[in-house]
């Protein structure tokens, strides 16, 4: 049960973040609105993100893992901590030249990720303003995916996973006071985005420290090990390319859309992305470590069964969620964001765009489950391939739809490619034998999607009955939501205990205190 506690702690830390992160959304819908500096603000918080999974958290981290947990598993901390140094200096080594030339070129580069910009002078100028003002984010952030998966190796996840809280306590306390002090929001919430990078790094080096596995930090050298860090991240680089490619691709077509389109993702994809980041995220975090030292000690069968769990874990989680999602979209973003500058036709336009990528939302789970298979077998070669076919569906899918629906389409189209993703990993997975639905899951799946389904009819026949509730006042909307959320919950857990998709023996053992 290792693995479910540790996807728990992950989760509920995550859970943590994602609530203060959807009161900073709430706070910046209502200040900000969804208009021309949202626009700018979003693609500037998106560009050092991009990097930051391209890099640090996708190719260096699915390479680091895995030879970070070897090493620990066979030859012991203090091997550990020395190599995750000699790695650590050659990222700083990449990462702050690429930091200056970023900054020098911003104008450059905005003309690439953000086109349709540059028909609007005062968007255009704030944009690159913005992004300098973030980017530097990045440099921050590389040290803290590399001390997060020192500590993560270890099972010391809460420190990690905590990190992000201290972003939207950041961001919050910017919309709440220098905002009055800046030239504009946005730059407010730039210069947040900065500090709070400098402030997760200095939270993870603290238990790093405390748990005896803070790396020195070597003169940059080319070692053995490092060349062969170096070997795995070239194809993840790619890997992780593809994904951030898509992304890029969707901010790019939104660009030329009418103004508002990239704020309509943008606050869309934040509400898909909570039970994402507390599902999908967490399971991948707690799986890699764990695949790694059971490969690497011969546990094949440990392996399998503990991929079998994740799976299984995943999707008890996700399927309601996507159902309460396509089910409940409007009234989600009407009591989330609906106030200030966000306006009606704002709410209508996003939750369209949510219901299009909440499809795709246990795809994007099944791809954070089943990519550790890969990885902790030093494999990264499998995922590029797949996610090159997954790129071209979205590209496809995404210029066919984006004239006719607009930024619905674009969301359409990312939902798209995550299924090709998701499946693709799966049956090659299964086809070298490494991934064997078990029994349990096979059942437990079933079980699983009836539940599902009679929640979502719950959900429907509520949600039907309190629509004049929902177009009141924002008391009464709330109190409306709260209501509706509270019978999915009840109804969904009901069905799975009398259904037998899950078993509360599980998750005591979850959420129950190790041993």
């Amino acid at each position: 049960m290792a693995l479910l506690r540790g996807i728990a702690t992950i989760g509920a830390n995550t859970m943590a973040s994602r609530v203060l992160g959807f009161v900073r959304d709430v706070m910046m819908a209502a200040l900000v609105g969804a208009g021309g500096m949202a626009d700018a603000f979003f693609v500037a918080f998106q560009f050092p993100n991009l990097f930051r999974r391209l890099f640090a958290e996708g190719a260096f981290n699915s390479a680091f893992v895995p030879l970070f947990a070897g090493t620990l598993q066979t030859q012991g901390q203090d091997a550990a901590r020395e190599f995750a140094g000699r790695a650590l200096s050659v990222l700083l080594a990449v990462v702050i030249p690429f930091t200056i030339l970023v900054e020098i070129a911003m104008p450059w580069l905005m003309l690439g990720f953000a086109p349709g910009f540059a028909a609007d002078a005062g968007k255009f100028a704030l944009a690159v303003q913005f992004t300098r003002i973030c980017f530097p984010y990045l440099l921050f952030m590389a040290l803290v995916s590399m001390l997060g998966a020192v500590v993560n190796a270890i099972d010391r996840f809460a420190v990690a996973a905590a990190a992000p809280i201290l972003l939207n306590i950041i961001m919050i306390l910017a919309l709440l006071g220098p905002v009055h002090w800046t030239t504009t929001s946005g730059h407010a919430l730039a210069w947040a985005v900065a500090l709070a990078g400098i402030a997760q790094f200095l939270w993870l080096a603290q238990d790093a420290a405390r748990a005896g596995m803070l790396p020195s930090l070597p003169a940059p050298r080319l070692t053995p090990d490092i060349r062969r860090l170096f070997a795995l991240m070239l194809p993840g680089i790619f890997g992780a390319s593809v994904f951030q490619l898509n992304q890029w691709l969707g901010t790019v077509l939104a660009s030329l859309l009418p103004s508002g389109a990239i704020s309509y993702l943008w606050y869309a994809d934040r509400v898909n992305q909570l039970p994402l980041s507390v599902v999908g995220v967490a399971v991948g975090v707690a799986l890699l470590p764990l695949l790694s030292r059971q490969l690497r000690a011969g546990a094949l069968d440990a392996a399998r069964a503990n991929q079998n769990r994740a799976i299984e874990f995943a999707l008890l989680l996700t399927l309601p969620a996507a159902a309460a999602l396509l089910v409940s979209a409007w009234p989600i973003i009407a009591v989330l964001f609906q106030r200030g500058a966000f306006d009606w036709q704002a709410t209508d336009r996003t939750a369209a765009t949510l219901t299009a990528f909440a499809t795709g939302l246990p795809a994007y789970v099944l791809i954070k489950a089943l990519s550790p298979g890969f990885f902790a077998r030093e494999d990264m070669t499998t995922p590029v391939k797949i996610g090159v076919a997954s790129m071209v569906v979205n590209i496809t899918v995404a210029a066919a739809l984006m004239i006719p629906f607009q930024q619905i389409g674009i969301a359409v189209a990312t939902s798209a490619s995550a299924w090709v993703n998701a499946l693709a990993l799966g049956w090659v997975l299964w086809r070298r034998g490494f991934l064997e639905p078990d029994a349990r899951l096979k059942a437990r799946l079933v079980r699983i999607v009836a539940a599902t389904l009679l929640m979502a009819a719950a959900l429907a026949a509520t949600q039907w009955g309190l629509d004049e509730q929902f177009r009141a006042s924002t008391l009464n909307r709330v109190a409306a939501l709260c209501v509706l959320i509270g019978t999915g919950l009840a109804v969904f857990g009901a069905a799975c205990l009398a259904l037998g998709a899950a078993r509360l023996g599980d998750l005591r053992a979850a959420f129950g205190r190790k041993t």
